[in-house]
């Protein structure tokens, strides 16, 4: 069976979609990481959890702005992060 023949505009659209997927990627494992960072430094305590809340917040927002996470999904952790925060901190 020969090769299929692609129109310029399928290669083009096929190398959009391998960007996009690509940095969605990387955007949605960068917040994944910053989050558990995040949940670890709350379980810990310490002065630490304060600079990951914000890291986390910080990339979960340019998640969602580039689309790799939806915009609700993102502001739902953000908030299941700082109250547990909140949570930790009247522990102590």
């Amino acid at each position: 069976m020969p090769a299929k023949k692609r129109k310029r505009s399928a290669l083009k659209r096929i190398r959009q979609t391998q960007r996009r997927t690509s940095m969605r990627t990387i955007g949605r494992s960068a917040a994944r990481t910053a989050v558990r960072a995040a949940r670890e430094a709350i379980s810990k305590g310490g002065e630490a959890a304060s600079e990951m809340i914000s890291a986390a917040a910080s990339a979960l927002d340019k998640a969602a702005k580039r689309g790799s996470v939806h915009k609700n999904s993102a502001r739902r952790r953000r908030s299941r992060i700082a109250k547990a925060a909140t949570k930790a901190k009247k522990k102590t």
